[in-house]
């Protein structure tokens, strides 16, 4: 935590100009190694799909670089001259990231970045199931970024990862803000812990499909959302609610995609099965 408060000082003298340029750097240094460490998170894990990984690596890289690129987050950001305010960005100080074993490279990659953007130095607390795919990736960005100019402790990690470590990290009193992803008690300790948090975790996610709605389109976009990365996104669709007029003809074109049906006897087995 002492090298994080650190590297918090040097960041804060950091201009825009340094700062886009060192966010550019790791990113593409990423960007380059998204193949590379969708495959690793995919052995690590033994779960999900590794091309799915590796879009969702890309995502992280591309997508929310390119989002941010022009965003100002050094010095006077917004001047109004009818109210006379002025919005000065500073630095909220060290960031605890904690990560899970389902996207744990895009993850860890995101956090790294926008910390990088806001320069914020971050310590992680990766999934122990995920914690060398994780490292890999926060190590990419790492390296990354103080080749261009970043302080060399700007992102680090818990390198023997536990609970109670997590805990440790995130209840630190040099621990300025939470990013947890992760399952709901995970989410529900960032919260506890009085401090700013910004928690993620899985959700009932439902989809709703009116009767106005292109059908084929919409049982194909969900097959598509729900099957993505086996379905382990957060945000995956965990239900179906249907107009009745299209029901029957929507079910059908559900079916054509090989999907599958539970009926009420398999949907107890199923909630005995996962309580158990």
């Amino acid at each position: 935590m002492q090298k994080a408060l650190v590297a918090l000082g040097e960041m804060r003298k950091l201009d825009q100009d340094q700062v886009d340029y060192i966010v550019a750097k790791a990113s593409v240094a990423a960007l380059d190694a998204h193949g590379e460490l969708a495959l690793h998170a995919f052995e690590e894990t033994g779960r999900g799909v590794f091309e799915d990984k590796a879009t969702k690596n890309l995502f992280a890289c591309e997508h929310v670089v390119n989002n941010m690129r022009h965003t100002k987050t050094v010095g006077v950001i917004e001047e109004d001259d009818v109210t006379g305010l002025t919005l000065i960005a500073e630095p909220v100080g060290v960031v605890c990231g904690i990560t899970p074993t389902t996207n744990p490279t895009s993850t860890a990659i995101f956090k790294a970045l926008i910390s990088l953007k806001t320069r914020n130095p971050i310590v992680f607390a990766f999934h122990p199931s995920a914690q060398e795919s994780s490292a890999h990736a926060a190590q990419i960005v790492r390296d990354a970024a103080i080749k261009a100019g970043a302080p060399e402790n700007c992102v680090q990690w818990i390198t023997e990862p536990s609970m109670e470590a997590t805990s440790a990290l995130m209840n630190h009193e040099g621990i300025a803000t939470i990013l947890a992803t992760g399952g709901n008690a995970m989410v529900k300790a960032a919260y506890s812990c009085g401090k700013p948090a910004l928690g993620v975790g899985a959700g009932n996610v439902p989809a709703y499909v009116e009767k106005s709605a292109n059908i084929r389109q919409a049982a194909h976009d969900i097959v598509m959302s729900k099957s993505f990365d086996n379905g382990m996104v957060c945000a995956s669709e965990q239900a179906v609610i249907i107009d009745k007029e299209i029901y029957d003809e929507f079910v059908a074109e559900f079916k054509s995609y090989h999907t599958y049906f539970v009926n009420k006897k398999k949907k107890l087995f199923l909630k005995s099965s996962a309580s158990a």
